[in-house]
């Protein structure tokens, strides 16, 4: 596709923006656009939570099981989220404020239903 075809006047503007909205994720314009978000969906940050809940889980068992005398355990890292610029973030109430992509309650009610 010649994108000159739109200055020409053989493409029309409905026609090149259907286009441009329909990109693949991994397109060069997705990921200049959105950055490494781009290529996370409602899934990756599902899965990401559910290993870092898991994580935060096992902790929790150990901690409460161990003995008294023991020293505390260290407390598990989040998986790295596009975007957060640390070596994690973690999803839910503690996501970044920096504006980056983590799914809304409308996308995890379409996600689950």
């Amino acid at each position: 596709m010649d994108l000159l075809d739109w200055h020409r006047g053989r493409l029309s503007s409905r026609r090149l923006a259907v286009l441009v909205r329909h990109l693949p994720r991994d397109s060069a314009l997705a990921r200049e656009v959105h950055g490494d978000a781009a290529e996370w969906g409602v899934t990756d940050y599902l899965l990401a939570t559910a290993v870092d809940q898991l994580a935060e889980a096992n902790w929790m068992f150990a901690t409460v099981n161990q003995d008294e005398d023991a020293e505390p355990l260290e407390y598990p890292t989040p998986l790295p989220r596009p975007g957060s610029g640390d070596s994690g973030a973690a999803g839910g109430a503690d996501a970044p404020e920096d504006g980056t992509a983590t799914p809304g309650p409308a996308e995890l009610a379409r996600f689950f239903s």
